[in-house]
C-alpha cells in the first residue's frame, strides 16, 4: 500500500464516513502535492517546522514517541485555500475536513516516517536535507 492509499484509508476512518479510498486518494494527493503534482510530505513537514508552534508537533510525528495533536484551526491555516476544494471533493464540510485531517495527519506522517522510510517519504536525500534545514533553521 502506498502512502496516498494508506492516508486515504486513515482519513476515511477518522472522518467516520464510508468513503471509497479510491475517491479520497486523488483529493488527498492534490492537497499534499507540490507544484509539480508530486506527493510532498517533506514540504508539509518543512512548512510546519517553519511556522513556529507547529515545529514541535511535526517533530513528534516524525519521531518514535507519541504524536502531538494538531487543531482543526491549525489545519485550516496550514492548507489555506486548498482545504475548501479538498472538502468538496470528499463531499464533506470544510470544518469536517479540517477535523478529519487533524486526526489523520499525525498518523499518516508517523507511519510514513517510521521504519526508515523517512528518506523515501522526503523525496530522497535532497528532499530530506531541505526538510532538515527547515527544522533546524528556527
Amino acid at each position: 500500500m502506498n502512502i496516498v492509499e494508506m492516508g486515504a484509508s486513515i482519513l476515511s476512518e477518522k472522518l467516520g464516513v464510508d468513503l471509497d479510498p479510491n475517491a479520497i486518494a486523488p483529493a488527498l494527493n492534490s492537497l499534499l502535492a507540490n507544484d509539480s503534482g508530486e506527493l510532498d510530505l517533506a514540504g508539509l513537514a518543512g512548512k510546519m517546522a517553519s511556522s513556529g508552534n507547529l515545529g514541535s508537533v511535526i517533530s513528534s510525528w516524525l519521531g518514535d514517541g507519541a504524536n502531538d495533536a494538531i487543531s482543526a484551526e491549525s489545519i485550516g491555516s496550514l492548507f489555506g485555500d486548498k482545504l475548501g476544494p479538498f472538502a468538496q471533493q470528499l463531499g464533506v464540510s470544510s470544518d469536517d475536513a479540517a477535523s478529519g485531517l487533524a486526526s489523520a495527519l499525525p498518523e499518516i506522517m508517523d507511519k510514513s516516517s517510521s521504519g526508515g522510510s523517512l528518506l523515501e517519504m522526503a523525496g530522497g536525500a535532497s528532499g530530506l536535507l531541505s526538510a532538515a534545514s527547515s527544522l533546524f533553521s528556527k
